[in-house]
């Protein structure tokens, strides 16, 4: 039998130390100058108008007063640096306070999340366990049926929940896309582990803790993510049930200061006497409220491939 070798396929270099680069798939042609020059313009073009609303909020939050005033409006070339909208709005007073809300209610809230949804996932995602089928149904059904505002808010009156750091929580606790996540992850554990832990004795709540958990530390990472955004960008629970000003959280506030509502506790006197900008207040609270998201992300951003996308398929 005759072998017929390809000729478009590289070989390694003769040179000691040096290889040619990998064949590309028959289908997968090479890309020309032109393709790859058009998608490094569009990449450059995406990031430019991410990164650039960003760069504005940030200068604009540590310009002073007169160079607000001489540029009009928002600051896109930094001069007198100053740090005193910072400083005004981590002295203590609203936003101060707001901002030890928002971190309580997101630490807790997702922590009650993870917790009830990696309970809730684990379950479903064992085909035997009773009322497997009926239970996976009644998820379903509510991500595409709801009882609306007004009998949500009925219910959460009826409970008492009204100004209540409960009422932003609970509402929201559950998200059953996570759950569906987060099941068809745990289905791609391999049973026999699973099979092999129960014959040494270890009940369902240790093979959770001790082998599956450790097994989709990528998925839960992702899911904790995008639990702590929701409760970390949440606004709409706290205007609704909440009626104290002391106990709204930091997008409450932000949203405040932005439409000119109502200045912060401490900081209308000094916007008053010309001390401090209202506009250079404005983005920096903006900055404290997506500062928080801007720091996690990167950190998690290697799981989302493996996190979401096995999680998605095998589900």
């Amino acid at each position: 039998m005759t072998t017929v070798i390809d000729k478009d396929v590289r070989q390694p270099s003769r040179k000691p130390g040096r290889w040619a680069a990998p064949p590309r798939p028959v289908w997968e042609e090479k890309p020309s100058t032109a393709g790859v020059a058009g998608k490094g313009l569009v990449l450059g073009l995406a990031c430019l108008a991410i990164v650039f609303p960003l760069w504005i909020v940030i200068v604009t939050s540590l310009s002073s007063r007169r160079t607000i005033d001489e540029a009009g409006g928002l600051v896109m070339i930094p001069k007198d640096i100053t740090f005193v909208a910072y400083q005004e709005l981590l002295s203590g007073g609203q936003v101060t306070r707001a901002a030890l809300v928002s971190v309580g209610i997101t630490l807790v809230g997702t922590l009650f999340s993870m917790t009830v949804s990696v309970l809730c996932a684990y379950g479903l995602s064992r085909t035997g366990s009773l009322g497997h089928r009926w239970i996976l149904m009644l998820l379903l059904a509510t991500m595409f049926f709801s009882a609306g505002l007004i009998p949500t808010y009925l219910l959460v009156q009826s409970l008492g929940l009204t100004d209540s750091y409960l009422a932003l929580i609970l509402p929201s606790a559950i998200s059953v896309f996570n759950i569906l996540v987060l099941r068809g992850f745990f289905m791609g554990i391999s049973q026999e582990l699973i099979d092999s832990a129960r014959i040494d004795g270890a009940g369902d709540f240790r093979i959770l803790r001790q082998i599956v958990m450790p097994l989709s530390r990528a998925v839960l990472a992702v899911i904790t993510l995008f639990y702590a955004v929701g409760y970390w960008s949440a606004w709409f629970n706290a205007s609704l049930y909440l009626n104290d000003q002391d106990m709204m959280p930091l997008q409450n506030v932000m949203i405040q200061l932005v439409q000119k509502q109502e200045a912060p506790v401490g900081l209308g006197q000094a916007i008053k006497t010309g001390e401090l900008s209202g506009l250079a207040v404005q983005m920096a609270v903006m900055v404290m409220a997506l500062l928080p998201v801007a720091v996690l992300s990167p950190f998690v951003q290697r799981h989302f491939k493996k996190g979401m996308l096995t999680g998605a398929v095998k589900g």
